[in-house]
């Protein structure tokens, strides 16, 4: 594999094949990371890269579409089986383009939303002043109880209320608890608002029935599709059919130029592979774990923000530790335990230092780690972070590892 690019370019190469044995090597605890699988990796660097495919299927500006337009319908007619959606659109790069692309289909500058604090769980496109969507648009923040760090919904009614916004957005990429959608849509109907849900963290949960879909109560739903999904890295909205024209024409051509028709055909392999009985076990398995390991870490003296978790995350708070979140981070990478400093809520010590480090199981539980092994790196963390025993932690990060190997069934990957 890759034989090409090793002749033509070995610095490159190399620097690929270095990254492999890391993910090959460590321990992948960072909640927004998954591993996909060989059949979506392929597609991914398919000559469908060749094409360009503007527009939609059936209405495109070049010729020579016929066959990527039974790829794109796919990929549609299968996401929207999955969330049980009206309308889907698969062109957006990522999530946060899907995100604008939603803000650019129903508002204009200066319009009022709602949005989840940056720093108590939520995500740089809902709001932060650091992003186009803070800039353009005038977001109040909302966020959680300092008593158990879950969301305030009293606040954000009372709020919602004062401002009467245009838009109400709801998901967070560093919450741990199940978060209600339908107390969400409540309070957008009592002050007329639109409800956008993001479940980019989520959305592989709800594909197996783990967590409430929003697409049952919001106007606008959006994701990333390589989180618990499981796929390529990429993002996509689903809506309600009264606004799927000012959808697809917000993505394409209000934000979007050419798709990327390699990767959307590799998102729908993924959907393809999220409609399989053997996709909603993986997904309890996620959850299994990130609530064992949960359990092992209070077990070892370590706070968890809001006391455990409902989903696939862990959010740690190290303010009993004497250890800031990006010294943590650093000892853990140290340790072969690749993870992410992250605020906790009302965090002292700002977003670049922060006092949390947030965790999460999909990738794990894809390489096939189960509830005991949750065990050890409880272990391998608390040794680190703790003991400030890095080489024992490594020497349990490695055993594992090499007990559950990156693509064992994939000789190329063997080496």
């Amino acid at each position: 594999m890759f034989e090409n690019l090793k002749k033509f370019d070995k610095d490159i190469y190399e620097s690929m094949e270095r990254e492999l044995q890391r993910q090959k090597r460590n321990i992948e605890l960072i909640a927004s990371e998954n591993i996909v699988s060989m059949a979506v990796m392929e597609t991914m660097g398919s000559h469908l890269t060749n094409k360009y495919a503007e527009g939609y299927s059936g209405k495109r500006y070049y010729g020579g579409c016929e066959h990527i337009d039974e790829v794109e319908t796919l990929a549609i007619e299968r996401l929207k089986k999955i969330f049980n959606a009206e309308h889907a659109n698969v062109q957006p790069h990522s999530g946060a383009n899907a995100n604008i692309g939603v803000y650019f289909a129903i508002l204009k500058p200066g319009d009022k939303v709602m949005g989840m604090n940056l720093s108590q769980g939520g995500h740089l496109t809902h709001g932060s002043p650091a992003n186009i969507s803070g800039q353009y648009f005038k977001f109040t923040e909302y966020g959680v109880n300092i008593e158990d760090g879950r969301i305030d919904y009293d606040d954000i009614r009372k709020k919602a209320h004062e401002i009467k916004p245009r838009l109400i957005v709801a998901g967070a990429s560093a919450y741990p608890r199940e978060i209600d959608f339908r107390k969400f849509r409540e309070i957008a109907d009592e002050v007329g608002a639109m409800l956008m849900v993001d479940m980019a963290h989520i959305a592989g949960l709800v594909a197996a029935g783990l967590h409430q879909n929003p697409c049952e109560v919001a106007d606008f739903v959006t994701s990333t599709t390589h989180k618990t999904l499981r796929g390529p890295r990429g993002g996509i909205i689903l809506c309600k059919k009264e606004y799927a024209k000012a959808i697809d024409k917000a993505i394409f051509p209000g934000t979007q130029g050419g798709p990327l028709e390699h990767i959307i055909a590799a998102k729908a392999v993924a959907f393809k592979e999220a409609l399989e009985p053997e996709f909603k076990e993986y997904q309890n398995q996620v959850v299994k774990n990130a609530k064992k390991l949960a359990e092992e870490l209070i077990k070892r003296d370590f706070k968890l923000i809001t006391g455990g978790t409902d989903n696939h995350l862990i959010l740690l708070a190290l303010t009993n530790k004497n250890i800031t979140g990006k010294e943590a981070e650093k000892r853990l990478d140290e340790a072969y335990i690749t993870a992410n400093k992250n605020t906790i809520p009302f965090d002292p010590n700002g977003a670049f230092i922060t006092s949390g480090i947030r965790l999460g199981t999909p990738a794990v539980t894809t390489r096939g780690m189960k509830e005991e092994d949750m065990v050890d790196i409880a272990e391998a963390i608390d040794l680190c972070l703790t003991y400030n025993k890095e080489k024992e932690a490594r020497d349990k990060v490695v055993e594992l590892t090499n007990k559950y190997p990156l693509y064992k069934e994939y000789e190329i990957f063997k080496k």
